[in-house]
């Protein structure tokens, strides 16, 4: 496929991302019991409807800080981002909103629900990808 890297050491920080995604996933739900959905954590501070939220704030700050310090440690540039801001700014509101009517993002719903069997989630996750692909299909 064009525009994907599939030599080894790609792969294996693929799998290594995916192991820790889930891990991460995984020991959230079995320490807090709480699923570990990007856009619910954000929603429940944007909209105030959330609880815990020191937790959310420090979610999110990793979220966002870890990938900036690997940038700075190894001064790697892992994306190649081409779109200018207009597109990324609606881009971004696109995907809230549809992550607010789906009630659920990639990684609640694909990391976290299909790991539970949840029928919604898998739903949701094929709506996601099929999606993208359409996206990349229409506008790549």
């Amino acid at each position: 496929m064009e525009g994907i890297i599939w030599d080894l050491p790609a792969v294996v920080r693929a799998l290594v991302g995916g192991l820790m995604i889930g891990g991460a996933a995984a020991l959230m739900l079995l320490v807090n019991g709480r699923v570990m959905g990007a856009s619910g954590i954000l929603g429940g501070l944007v909209d105030g409807t959330g609880d815990a939220r020191t937790e959310r704030l420090a979610f999110l700050a990793g979220l966002i800080g870890v990938p900036l310090l690997i940038v700075l440690a190894t001064g790697d540039r892992p994306t190649n981002i081409v779109a200018g801001w207009p597109t990324l700014l609606i881009a971004g509101l696109l995907v809230g909103i549809g992550t607010r009517l789906g009630a659920g993002c990639t990684s609640g719903h694909g990391v976290c629900g299909i790991s539970r069997l949840s029928p919604r989630s898998l739903a949701a996750t094929v709506t996601f990808i099929a999606a993208g692909v359409l996206t990349v299909r229409v506008f790549a």
